[in-house]
């Protein structure tokens, strides 16, 4: 259903957020497993500025976006909840701490008096020290659910002796070819993380950047591009290609549906990751097919904000925006499924059963019975992951 008048502001927003810049990582081309990755003090800047602007988008009382009843200055924890993957080395994790930093920046106004009439300011200016559940990769799937999944490293198979994959493969031998040089002891397969090793390069190397031809940067991304949304999408929701998002939209969906209890308390759900559930996303909810140049990795400290509000029938909706990166000096107001504003109850409709939400649900969808806890799994039973269910009652 299309929103047509929503009441001011909104009742909270789930934010997915990429992690900043980060240090060099391989990631095997045949089960995307990848070596540990470090923020940079460039990315730790680009997460502090996404999160300032993500407080003048909703923290900010004279902004469309408020959300209601928010604390602005001084953090409630309460309402706030913050997760981020904690595996494969701190960027993540990291990231989601620098974000925090820009959404609630030191202030003095979290002050307190003593008994004895003493004013104490917490160090570093009055720093606000708000929690982050990290999730390592042997707690749950979750956020790295395509990691050890033996029907995705199938997918992989598949794709790679497509007739789609080696015409593009062909195509790209030439400018593969003549990046070698520039690749140092990293091989020019077509399956592997070339864009990477040169964005890395071309951004921290001084000779590399004064070197590298002209387009060798934007030609890598573009086949880099055209790879990624090939390995994270399907041609069906419920495809194993879009299980990056499809452990993930159990959290979207019981997050966005606790805010519409009178009890809840959270306003803001952040997930801090990688840039796998973007392309799966915009794929599942069919927002390539009005933005198509989405579809691809997008940039680091990028973020997707779903808006719950509610119109003046009393429903509550949901709308998608996406700012890339910094390449984006605002947001863009994305289509879910031919709309621009979806009520909760049709975006539940249109997406929870694609969703893999128990550990259990995991294991059977990836044919994995030793790996991640799933060798403790008996299949007729089904003990939810998370807890709970879409925690939306209409």
């Amino acid at each position: 259903m299309v929103n047509t008048t929503t009441t001011a502001g909104l009742i909270g927003v789930v934010l997915l957020a990429r992690h900043g810049d980060r240090t060099a990582y391989y990631q095997d081309p045949a089960t995307y497993n990848s070596t540990q990755a470090y923020i940079t003090p460039l990315g730790e800047q680009q997460e502090y500025e996404l999160g300032s602007f993500l407080r003048n988008t909703y923290l900010n009382s004279d902004s469309p976006s408020f959300i209601q009843n928010i604390s602005t200055d001084v953090a409630n924890i309460n309402q706030l909840a913050v997760r981020a993957d904690a595996g494969g080395g701190n960027v993540i994790l990291n990231s989601a701490y620098a974000l925090l930093q820009g959404l609630y920046p030191s202030t003095k106004k979290s002050e307190i008096t003593l008994a004895n009439g003493t004013t104490v300011v917490p160090p570093l200016g009055g720093y606000q020290y708000i929690p982050v559940e990290s999730l390592e990769f042997w707690q749950s799937p979750s956020l790295t659910s395509w990691m050890d999944c033996e029907y995705f490293q199938y997918h992989l198979d598949r794709i790679y002796v497509s007739s789609t994959f080696l015409n593009m493969s062909s195509t790209a031998a030439p400018f593969l070819t003549a990046l070698k040089p520039y690749l140092g002891g990293v091989s020019n397969n077509f399956t592997n993380m070339i864009y990477d090793h040169v964005n890395v390069q071309y951004t921290y190397n001084k000779t590399y950047y004064e070197t590298l031809p002209p387009t060798f940067l934007q030609q890598a991304r573009y086949y880099s591009d055209w790879l990624q949304h090939n390995v994270f999408t399907d041609s069906v929701q419920n495809g194993i290609g879009q299980i990056s998002i499809r452990t993930l939209l159990p959290e979207v969906i019981w997050a966005l549906g606790n805010m519409t209890k009178p009890s809840n308390q959270v306003k803001i759900n952040i997930q801090e990751i990688d840039y796998k559930p973007f392309i799966s996303l915009f794929n599942v909810t069919n927002a390539t097919v009005t933005d198509p140049e989405i579809a691809g990795t997008v940039n680091y400290a990028s973020v997707v904000a779903l808006e719950l509000s509610q119109n003046s029938q009393g429903q509550h909706e949901v709308s998608m925006k996406f700012k890339n990166g910094t390449q984006d000096s605002e947001f863009r107001q994305l289509k879910m499924f031919g709309n621009t504003s979806i009520t909760l109850d049709s975006f539940i409709q249109q997406l929870f059963w694609t969703t893999i939400n128990s550990t259990n649900n995991w294991c059977f969808s990836c044919n994995q019975t030793v790996y991640r806890g799933c060798s403790v799994f008996n299949y007729s039973n089904d003990p939810f992951l998370y807890g709970y269910g879409t925690g939306y009652t209409g």
